[in-house]
């Protein structure tokens, strides 16, 4: 492991969980994780904050694991948001180069981001991701980088993410509760696509689908560009739900047995197989063949799935996802989850996990873990474009005045 550089956290502030993880910088610009801390969530519904005294205590306690792990002290960090009020669309810019004809510089980048970032965006909202497709000079069209080129005219494509200014504060009040600051935040499927998602898959095209506990969000990458997202209000809680009533056991017991014996596909399971399933209100336990449980959950997956494909199709950029679909997040473990997706979306379907680190990568490399880890990549990403946000151990502290991140620009430029 190279000399330490950086640390960087990730916070994943899901609707089940709590997870965070922490990454170091080495020497050769690669990330070891260092440690990894996960509480249950207690205070979001369906990705966003309805109780922030629950919320805190969540992260707080996975952030005081991730310390004793990791052996640093953990002051700013990278924070997810989801949720159905996340909205995503594509728009372009255009500006003329300055001077007439010269190379085209940063400032004309910058000048041209902000032109089609110009859309109509209610008062309650704000962006929080402007992430480029591709440029355009003059005529020529597919160019990635264009700083350099000589030109007339500069066009932007651009997919632009807004979401809820209220959703996003109440998210950085629970993280400051906690002693944290916020370096940024950042929408959760787009930090597991980064850590789950080849860059070849990207380039032929892919769907990634993250599915959570609250939510299942779903990003589509054209030509290694971001073209759609978008968030359906359902996950893997529907699936407990079902559970807990189909079998008649408590709602935290049908969670273990989820996790335990849980099966998206009946053909995989044996009949005569058989599971103990705990009564309600003081009642014995008693045995219930394991198909009774895949009974339940098939149907409901298959629901999930038909959604998803039917929203795919909508976007019109099915027919373009050369390399399929990756599925990630905590409800992508259950067995037999990739081979019914494959199923009933008609497409090729591998189960997404981090990939790219160094460290406790047995710990890491669980899709539960994809948000989390994601977001240490970005950070260590858009870190090396920025001042240094105080993210160095137990040995230095964040000054908590310098660094509020973008997320707070732009909550003080709507209130």
């Amino acid at each position: 492991m190279g000399k330490r550089e950086e640390i960087i956290v990730g916070l994943d502030i899901g609707t089940s969980k709590v997870a965070a993880v922490v990454g170091e910088v080495t020497d050769e610009d690669g990330v070891d994780i260092i440690g990894i801390g996960s509480h249950p969530s207690r205070g979001l519904v369906k990705g966003v904050v309805v109780n922030i005294e629950n919320t805190v205590a969540s992260i707080t306690a996975a952030i005081e694991q991730a310390e004793q792990i990791a052996g640093c002290e953990i002051s700013t960090v990278y924070a997810s948001i989801s949720g159905g009020h996340v909205h995503g669309a594509n728009s372009t810019g255009i500006v003329a180069v300055k001077p007439k004809g010269g190379e085209i510089s940063r400032a004309d980048v910058d000048r041209v981001l902000e032109a089609a970032k110009a859309i109509p965006i209610p008062q309650d909202r704000q962006i929080l991701h402007t992430i480029p497709q591709e440029f355009v000079v003059d005529a020529q069209d597919g160019v990635r980088d264009p700083i350099g080129i000589s030109g007339v005219r500069l066009e932007a494509r651009v997919h632009i993410i807004t979401g809820q200014v209220m959703s996003a504060q109440n998210i950085i009040k629970c993280t400051e509760r906690c002693g944290l600051t916020v370096a940024d935040i950042v929408l959760a499927p787009l930090a597991s696509a980064a850590a789950c998602v080849y860059d070849d898959e990207r380039e032929l095209g892919v769907a990634l689908v993250d599915i959570g506990g609250g939510t299942c969000d779903i990003v589509i990458y054209v030509d290694g560009a971001v073209v759609h997202t978008s968030v359906l209000m359902l996950g893997g809680q529907l699936l407990t739900n079902d559970i807990a009533v189909g079998l008649r056991t408590p709602t935290a017991e049908a969670e273990a047995i989820k996790q335990r014996y849980g099966c998206a596909l009946s053909t995989l399971v044996d009949a005569e197989e058989s599971i103990e399933v705990p009564g309600v209100g003081g009642r014995p336990s008693r045995a219930v063949p394991r198909k009774d449980l895949c009974g339940i959950i098939e149907p409901r997956v298959e629901e999930i799935f038909a959604l998803v494909q039917r929203k795919i199709t909508e976007t019109g950029y099915a027919d373009l996802l050369g390399s399929g679909v990756v599925l990630t997040g905590g409800a992508a473990v259950l067995e037999g989850m990739d081979d019914l997706a494959q199923e009933v979306l008609g497409m090729p379907v591998r189960q997404g996990r981090p990939v790219g680190f160094g460290g406790l990568t047995d710990m890491v490399r669980n899709p539960v873990f994809s948000t989390g880890s994601g977001l240490v990549l970005w950070g260590a990403k858009h870190s090396a474009h920025e001042t240094r946000r105080g993210m160095r151990g137990s040995s230095e502290k964040s000054d908590r005045t310098s660094v509020l991140g973008k997320a707070w620009e732009w909550i003080r430029e709507v209130f």
